[in-house]
């Protein structure tokens, strides 16, 4: 017990210290001249050292000594940072992770790091100056093939998981699939094609890896060890339905081929067996490769096989509890609270001490309750994001490109599920910036800019709602070279082209198969992969759009539902009808007289802190009848608010503030204009709530 205590110390700290050298190298990498930041990644890589050493851990020790003595050479002015140094050490991190992230597996943490402590050696001793460029190649090279000895082998557990399902009667293929030339970004393929299989079977091995198919470490091809009932004519079937799969090779595998297939020495292929097998099946299983990745950086995706063997440690004080199990809780909590706020109407009008005095009691403590329950579901969209600047870091450079991510917004909350579903479409996007939208250094000179292109990363709450954006300043979307190349692949008829508004325009770049282009081209790319993205998003019940302005920037807005059941609102009061607005969305509420009101365009508008913002008439809007604000002198409004844009409703009074729990709408009633769904009031009556973003434009 105590042993898990230190190791659970040691696994909480190392991730820390590895977090900070990452991001302080890219500090550096920003200002190399800045010794101050080298002492912090030194004294990081030195206390790894020591608690490495301390707990047997030789190879991460040995790692963090070689990286120690090529950072004690900076930061006593003896060495100076260049490319291939930053490169070198960055390496060493990565490979660090990957062995933490094998010890919280269960594994031992070791690792093959001779090349890098090569480097390291040869960093320290000078000698890397003469053969730096043959030897940072031959590295990328081996990294970048993805495979071992034996790519094909099968481990221990991997062949007893095939060899268990064909004695229960289930088909087991090997399937190569090969992609077109054409094709851009080969990891959105990729998942398509796991996804695909996931629904009909499982897959347990990957050729190669996942993390490799993610980071799209392969040529054109990868093959997949998979079990399912279907037959192969019908997974190829599927397969081939896939845009942008050139071809689909399907082998039906039997007990003989399995058994030539796991002739290696049990063990044999150590970690490394492990991350390529049942890891792709945890890792696709839940979204896709990338955003397990983005959690569980590489060597991660080992920890569900080792698991399941019962040898994984305790890595910190936390336990899984089953996602359904917290919705459960929810749920139930969501009708106390709709009982809670009928009890507290009820002591109202009965007016007794005793009864008053408990109700208000029973209210403090539910109230601590619902703020401890919300609390278990949410987390910070940090932990996505903060695997990102490194991506764009290692992407601008193979671009040969210069960006600088901002984000802002990282501690914005959004439900567990949301989280662990949005990290492979933001991947996607953030790519498709840094790709298509940046433009190269050359080009942004030319065209006036800095030649440093910057891509804005925010997140902001906006009603039950959250928004994420990614903007750029690259060279926006040509919409004429959008709605051709559009009609020329079928997407839509020249006819239905004309007078198409931008934001539909830039829709038709989600369309499935829109950049399958023969010729790559400004446009072509520009869609790849977003189809994918498109489609996840939705299945959160979210949207994205686009705006974009032609040499300016483009800028993806991501809406994405808080998926919480309690909200805060405000009520309000239409004639009879009742409706609640979500209190984060609200900016404040006033009453303007009749003649404040002014037309602009054929549209109310009023006057509001020296803003001209539009007025909203909900009893128009919702065709309520009890109510017109036409026979008024005066109105109540409330002024609502999505990002930087503002707007007022008309309503015809002001309830109060309350806490209200949010109810589905069901499957019949889908897709009502500006209504998110609906929730019991203490009274027993049914309220609307208001999706106010729909509202502003």
């Amino acid at each position: 017990m105590e042993l898990n205590q230190y190791l659970s110390m040691f696994i909480d700290e190392s991730k820390e210290h590895l977090q900070a050298m990452n991001e302080n190298l890219l500090k550096l990498e920003a200002s190399p001249e800045d010794i101050g930041i080298v002492q912090v990644i030194f004294r990081s890589a030195h206390t790894l050292k020591g608690m490495s050493a301390t707990m047997g851990y030789e190879d991460l020790a040995l790692l963090t000594h070689e990286m120690e003595n090529v950072l004690d050479l900076v930061r006593n002015y003896k060495l100076q940072m260049n490319p291939y140094i930053f490169d070198s050490v960055f390496r060493s991190v990565d490979a660090l992770e990957t062995m933490v992230h094998d010890i919280i597996a269960g594994g031992t943490g070791k690792a093959d790091v001779t090349d890098i402590v090569i480097s390291l050696k040869a960093i320290v001793s000078g000698e890397y100056e003469q053969g730096a460029s043959g030897g940072s190649g031959t590295a990328s090279a081996a990294t970048s093939s993805g495979q071992g000895a034996s790519p094909d082998r099968l481990d221990e557990f991997q062949y007893s998981v095939l060899l268990q399902s064909l004695e229960a009667g289930m088909n087991v293929f090997r399937i190569e699939v090969s992609l077109q030339t054409t094709c851009i970004l080969k990891a959105a393929r990729a998942y398509m094609v796991f996804d695909t299989l996931e629904q009909n079977g499982e897959v347990v091995k990957s050729i190669p890896p996942v993390e490799d198919i993610e980071k799209e470490r392969f040529d054109r091809s990868f093959s997949l060890f998979v079990v399912s009932h279907s037959e192969g004519a019908a997974l190829e079937t599927a397969l081939n339905k896939i845009s942008e799969i050139e071809s689909v090779k399907l082998q039906k595998l039997d007990s003989a081929s399995l058994h030539q297939l796991a002739s290696a020495p049990a063990g044999s292929q150590g970690a490394s067996g492990s991350s390529g097998g049942k890891a792709t099946v945890s890792a696709i299983g839940q979204i896709s490769a990338a955003s397990a990745v983005l959690e569980k950086p590489q060597g991660a995706a080992a920890a569900p096989a080792q698991q399941q063997n019962g040898t994984a440690p305790v890595a910190n004080r936390t336990i899984r509890v089953d996602i359904e199990r917290l919705d459960v809780l929810m749920n139930l909590f969501s009708e106390l609270l709709i009982d809670r706020v009928r009890l507290e109407q009820l002591a109202s009008e009965i007016r007794r001490n005793e009864l008053t005095e408990t109700v208000e009691h029973m209210a403090r403590v539910s109230s601590d309750l619902q703020n401890i329950v919300l609390k278990l579901r949410m987390v910070p969209v940090d932990t996505v994001f903060n695997r990102f600047p490194r991506m764009i870091r290692d992407l601008a450079k193979s671009l040969d490109k210069k960006v600088d991510l901002v984000i802002t917004g990282a501690d914005t909350e959004l439900d567990r599920t949301v989280i662990e579903e949005i990290g492979d479409p933001l991947v996607h996007l953030l790519r498709n910036a840094v790709d298509h939208g940046i433009e190269t250094i050359a080009d942004r000179i030319a065209a006036g800019k800095p030649e440093t292109g910057t891509v804005q990363l925010r997140a902001f709450h906006s009603g039950n709602h959250v928004f994420i954006e990614i903007q750029e300043d690259g060279k926006g979307i040509d919409r004429d070279k959008v709605l051709k190349s559009a009609i020329s692949k079928g997407v839509l008829s020249a006819e239905q082209a004309k007078g198409l508004p931008d934001e539909q325009v830039f829709q038709l770049l989600f369309a499935s198969g829109f950049s399958t282009a023969d010729k790559i081209s400004d446009v072509s790319g520009r869609g790849v992969g977003l189809d994918v993205v498109k489609t996840k998003i939705e299945s959160l019940g979210g949207h994205v759009q686009i705006t974009s302005q032609l040499g300016v920037g483009t800028t993806f807005s991501v809406q994405l539902p808080l998926t919480l059941s309690i909200i805060s609102a405000m009520l309000i009061k239409m004639g009879d009808e009742k409706y609640a607005i979500p209190l984060t969305s609200i900016l404040e509420t006033s009453i303007v007289q009749r003649s404040q009101i002014r037309l602009m365009h054929g549209s109310k508008v009023i006057e509001f802190r020296n803003h001209i913002i539009p007025l909203v008439s909900l009893s128009k809007l919702f065709d309520i009848p009890s109510y017109s604000e036409e026979k008024e002198s005066e109105t109540e409004i409330v002024v609502i608010r999505k990002g930087d844009k503002m707007a007022a409703l008309m309503v015809d009074d002001l309830i109060g503030q309350q806490e209200i729990v949010l109810k589905s709408l069901g499957k019949y009633l889908t897709n009502l204009f500006a209504v998110s769904g609906a929730t019991i009031l203490g009274d027993g009556q049914v309220a609307l709530i208001l999706d106010t973003n729909a509202l502003i434009k």
